[in-house]
């Protein structure tokens, strides 16, 4: 035995290198022991990739028995019996697989009685009841075909359709025929009426570029004239029939009308005289006597016009007889006998307050009355061109101009004058008494009003001086109108 004696330093430099050398051993040893069983982990899985059942390999191969041996026949003809009986059963399986038997059928939810409301189970059951495995039979509804190749299923539709292109043409075409007629008058009218009248298409009250007819709907059209002697103005209103709207087509064919012209002048006060007259065709002077409030009222009774020359479908209404004999004068009546087609009505009021009031109506005054002469003519448009109908009316609106003259000098006698007054003055008095009722009404209640404004007014002021004063003249008032009346006697001394 050699003893070598190592100095402290020198033992303690070789501990440390052997402590070193172990520690690199051992993290070798540990690398070495990763490595390997990364390498075994991925082959292995590998192996389980490519055979997804390989992990019951290990079982079947611990259950199966050894082998026997090739020289055994009896070990021989055990495995052949037992490969015949697997190939068996794997057929058994092969076509339980492929036909699967259903101990119920799919269609037993039909013989079940809880399953449908009102399921008469006698009735199917003494039917033809369905197979097990049989379909119900299935009945598909016939449909019907397409529309296009259809056409007889839509017939009101179509109806319907025809109905507004028909409405809509008529309606076109009447707009366009009543603006013809009413620019075919305004142009053939247009010089006489600038002859007689300063302003032609201007009411003067806004500014208006271009004058002329105004259209207020698709059958009326309006004009108004002013600017001349002994009157205010002329309004014009050419009313043409509804050939716009085609219900109004059908009924004139059941009753047939005309186009109108309506011409009203409002005379000035001082130039017309206290009188009420017309001339009219039977029928309408029928309607307007029945209409009309001055008529009704100043002129109840129709005269005959035979001895003033006028032809047999006129009828005379006329307050005052002289009146009728002023106005009618040679050429009035030869312009009516020549246009005895196109003439409707001629009417002239000093209290035109226009249509008659219900009877239940509450007027506390008398209406507001102007002085008016009113023309109606008829515009014969059938069977003639339309320029050519429009010339033959020049005339009636040259009688028109007549008409503004004569009435302008006419003068009532004395006599006819006092008559007028007092038919005015009667039909003032019975409208007094009919409605005096209603008047005493009318003013109690102006008076109730006047007390409540009154009351209010003393009730917002803050003098209660004033307030207590009110109260008090009010309580005597009330007091005295409570109080019984009584007569004072007078009696004379002995």
């Amino acid at each position: 035995m050699v003893h070598v004696l190592v100095g402290s330093g020198d033992f303690g430099l070789w501990c440390k290198i052997h402590y070193c050398s172990c520690r690199m051993r051992v993290a070798l040893v540990l690398v070495l022991l990763l490595a390997t069983q990364a390498w075994c982990s991925s082959h292995y899985r590998e192996d389980l990739e490519d055979n997804e059942f390989a992990e019951f390999e290990d079982f079947e191969e611990d259950e199966e028995e050894p082998l026997p041996k090739e020289d055994d026949p009896q070990a021989q003809a055990a495995k052949t019996r037992k490969v015949e009986e697997l190939d068996e059963e794997e057929e058994e399986d092969e076509d339980e697989d492929a036909i699967v038997e259903d101990d119920e059928s799919e269609f037993d939810h039909f013989q079940d009685e809880e399953e449908f409301e009102g399921f008469d189970s006698e009735r199917v059951s003494s039917g033809s009841k369905l197979d097990d495995k049989e379909a119900p039979k299935i009945t598909i509804t016939k449909v019907p075909l397409h529309f296009r190749t259809n056409w007889d299923s839509f017939y009101l539709e179509m109806l319907m359709i025809a109905g507004l292109v028909v409405y809509a043409l008529n309606f076109f075409t009447g707009k366009s025929k009543n603006n013809k007629l009413a620019n075919a008058w305004f142009m053939t009218h247009k010089s006489l009426l600038e002859e007689n009248f300063s302003l032609v298409g201007d009411d003067g009250k806004m500014e208006n570029e271009n004058p002329g007819l105004v259209k207020d709907s698709e059958n009326l059209y309006t004009l108004w004239c002013s600017g001349r002697t002994c009157c205010e103005g002329m309004l014009v209103e050419l009313k043409f029939l509804k050939r716009q709207d085609l219900v109004a087509v059908l009924a004139q064919l059941m009753r047939p009308g005309s186009d109108q012209v309506h011409i009203k002048v409002d005379m000035n006060r001082e130039d017309m005289d206290s009188f009420v007259f017309c001339v009219a065709t039977k029928k309408t002077a029928l309607r307007l006597a029945k209409d009309m409030a001055d008529l009704s009222v100043y002129c109840p009774e129709r005269r005959s016009v035979e001895k003033y020359g006028l032809p047999s479908n006129f009828t005379l209404l006329s307050e005052i007889v002289e009146v009728s004999a002023s106005l009618l004068d040679s050429r009035v009546v030869a312009v009516l006998n020549k246009y005895a087609d196109y003439v409707d009505y001629i009417h002239f009021s000093d209290q035109f307050s226009g249509p008659k009031q219900p009877d239940d109506s509450s007027l506390t005054k008398l209406p507001d009355t102007k002085k008016v002469l009113m023309f109606g003519f008829n515009i014969p448009v059938k069977g003639r061109p339309v320029h050519e109908a429009m010339e033959q009316m020049r005339p009636l609106l040259q009688l028109v101009f007549y008409c503004m003259d004569k009435v302008k000098r006419f003068r009532l006698s004395k006599e006819a004058k006092n008559k007028a007054e007092k038919n005015r003055l009667r039909v003032e008095e019975a409208f007094l008494k009919t409605t005096h009722a209603a008047r005493a009404e009318a003013a109690a209640a102006r008076r109730e009003e006047k007390k409540r404004q009154e009351k209010e007014r003393i009730l917002l002021e803050d003098d209660p001086d004033k307030q207590r004063k009110w109260e008090d003249r009010e309580m005597k008032r009330q007091m005295k109108k409570k109080a019984p009346k009584m007569k004072q006697l007078k009696v004379k001394a002995l």
